[in-house]
C-alpha cells in the first residue's frame, strides 16, 4: 500500500500539537515532569487506540449495499438478516466492525461475506497479531510470552491464545513438507523438475542430528496417572551452502582455527527441517526437502554427522554419490575419551593423543585404528573406538577432504539442533506432549530459515479482492 505523505504530515502536526498542550498543562497545574519515557508510552498507546478505530472504522466502510439474497455453500440461498457487528483481536487490540449478515438457508448455516473477503473469523485474531504472536511462541515459553507481548503491543493476550497461534503455525508447515513428500513421490512431478529445474547449487551441504525432548503424556480419561516421562528424539535436518570467511571479518576463535586449517569456512543460506518420528519417515522428508534444493542434482553434495548409523543409512539410501564426512569434532573427542581412559599419567596420555590426532587429521585412519588396538585389550574405550574408526574410515579421510576444500565440522546442525531444541523445547519447566513439540519446533526452523513470511502468507490467504 502507498500513503499519502501530505496527509500522514497533516495528522502528525495536529497529534504533535496536541501532546505539546498536554505537556504544557501538566507543567502549569504541577501534574509532574513529563519524561521522554512517558511521552513515548502515551504516544504508543494512543496510536494502538487509533489503530482500533481505523481498523473497525475501514472494516465497515468496506461493506457495500447489501444484496437481498446470496448464493449458499450447499447450492441454496441465503438471505439478507441485519447488519451485525463482530470483534476480533488485532495488532491494536480488539477491533469491532459491522457487516452484512445473511441466514435463512435449510442448511442452518449463516455467512457474513465480508469476513469471506479478508478472511476474519470473529472472535479470533487477525493474520497480522497471529504471526506475532507465533514469533513470541518460538521465543520464549507459552508462560513467558504474555508478559513480552503485552510489553510490546500494549495489551494482554492469554497463554493459550499464544500457544495456539503456534502451533497453528508448525501445523501448517506440517502441511507444507506433506504436500512436498507427496510431490516428491509423484513421477510427474519429478519430471517436471527435470524439464525446470530452477537454482543448482554447484556444492550443497546436508546434515542430520537429533536432539533429546522430553515427553510428559496427559492422562487419559478415566486414569489417575499418565504414563511415566518419556525422551524422545528429535532429528533435524539442514540444507546449507558455504562460504569462505575473509581474513578481516574473522573473529579471535576463527584466527586461531585459520593457522591450522588455513582456509575459514562458515554456512550460509540454511533451511532447517525436524520432526519426533522413526528413521525410515524422515528419510521421506530428507527427500522431499532435497528435492526442493535440488540436492540430488547438485554437481557436488556433501554430508556432514556424526557416527549415528540412522544417518549414514539415509544418506546412502537417498542420495548414494554424496561424499560423507564424519565431522572432525566429534572424531577427536573419540580420541581424547580413549586417551583419558587407557592413560592416567598426563606424560604418557598428551604425546599419545597429540601423535593419534595428528595422524586422524592427515587422513591415514588405518594408524588411529592400530593405535587404539594397541589398548583394546585393558581399554573398552578403545576397544569401542577401533569399531568407530573402522566403520567411518572412509568418511574420515580428512586430508583429501580439506584439499577439496570441503568443511569438515558439523557444527552448523549442531547449532540448528541448539538452536530449535534447546532454546525453545528445553526451557526450564517445559512440558511437552509430542504434537505441540514438532508443531512448536517446526515453526521456530522456519523462522530460523528466513521463510517465516511465506509461512505468514499461507496463514494469510487473504484474496483482497477490492
Amino acid at each position: 500500500m502507498k500513503y499519502n505523505t501530505e496527509t500522514i504530515n497533516d495528522v502528525a502536526k495536529e497529534l504533535a500539537e496536541m501532546f505539546r498542550t498536554e505537556v504544557i498543562e501538566q507543567h502549569a497545574t504541577g501534574k509532574g515532569t513529563t519524561t521522554i519515557a512517558k511521552i513515548e508510552t502515551s504516544m504508543r498507546e494512543m496510536l494502538r487506540q487509533i489503530g482500533v478505530q481505523i481498523l473497525g472504522m475501514f472494516l465497515s466502510s468496506m461493506q457495500t449495499t447489501p444484496a437481498s439474497e446470496i448464493a449458499c455453500e450447499c447450492g441454496g440461498v441465503l438471505k439478507y438478516q441485519r447488519m451485525r457487528p463482530a470483534t476480533l483481536i488485532s495488532v491494536f487490540g480488539k477491533v469491532t466492525y459491522e457487516r452484512a449478515y445473511y441466514a435463512g438457508c435449510s442448511c442452518k448455516k449463516g455467512n457474513a461475506p465480508l469476513d469471506d473477503q479478508f478472511g476474519l473469523e470473529p472472535g479470533a485474531v487477525t493474520a497480522g497479531l497471529a504471526a506475532l504472536l507465533a514469533l513470541a511462541g518460538i521465543e520464549f515459553s507459552y508462560d513467558e510470552s504474555p508478559k513480552w507481548i503485552e510489553a510490546y503491543l500494549l495489551f494482554d493476550v492469554s497463554e493459550n491464545t499464544v500457544r495456539s497461534e503456534t502451533e497453528q503455525m508448525g501445523a501448517l508447515q506440517e502441511q507444507r513438507e506433506e504436500n512436498l513428500i507427496q510431490h516428491s513421490q509423484d513421477e510427474a512431478c519429478l519430471q517436471e523438475r527435470l524439464r525446470n529445474p530452477g537454482k543448482i547449487v554447484t556444492r550443497l551441504y546436508g546434515s542430520m542430528d537429533a536432539a533429546k525432548v522430553r515427553i510428559e503424556p496427559r492422562p487419559k480419561k478415566g486414569e489417575e496417572k499418565a504414563e511415566h516421562e518419556d525422551w524422545r528424539d528429535m532429528k533435524v535436518l539442514c540444507w546449507y551452502e558455504v562460504e569462505t570467511v575473509s581474513p578481516a571479518q574473522r573473529s579471535t576463535r576463527q584466527r586461531i582455527k585459520a593457522i591450522r586449517e588455513q582456509a575459514v569456512l562458515r554456512a550460509k543460506n540454511m533451511r532447517y527441517f525436524c520432526d519426533i518420528t522413526d528413521a525410515d519417515d524422515f528419510g521421506k522428508l530428507l527427500w522431499a526437502t532435497g528435492c526442493t534444493v535440488n540436492a540430488d542434482l547438485s554437481p557436488e553434495l556433501v554430508f556432514l554427522g556424526d557416527g549415528a548409523v540412522w544417518i549414514w543409512n539415509l544418506v546412502a539410501h537417498y542420495y548414494a554419490n554424496a561424499v560423507q564426512i564424519v565431522d572432525w569434532y566429534h572424531a577427536e573427542e573419540h580420541l581424547e575419551g580413549v586417551a583419558m581412559a587407557a592413560f592416567e599419567a598426563p606424560s604418557e596420555r598428551t604425546p599419545w593423543i597429540e601423535a593419534v590426532t595428528q595422524s586422524l587429521w592427515d587422513g591415514q585412519v588405518e594408524d588411529v585404528i592400530i593405535a587404539c588396538e594397541a589398548l583394546a585389550q585393558s581399554c573398552p574405550k578403545a576397544h569401542q573406538a577401533v569399531t568407530y574408526f573402522t566403520n567411518n574410515s572412509e568418511r574420515m579421510r580428512y586430508d583429501k577432504f580439506r584439499a577439496a576444500g570441503f568443511m569438515i565440522g558439523s557444527g552448523t546442525i549442531e547449532s540448528g539442533c541448539k538452536q530449535i531444541v534447546s532454546h525453545r523445547l528445553k526451557l526450564p519447566g517445559a512440558q511437552w506432549e509430542v504434537a505441540g513439540a514438532v508443531q512448536t519446533a517446526k515453526a521456530r526452523a522456519v523462522w530460523l530459515s528466513g521463510q517465516w513470511q511465506n509461512l505468514c502468507d499461507l496463514h494469510s490467504a487473504l484474496p483482497l479482492a477490492i
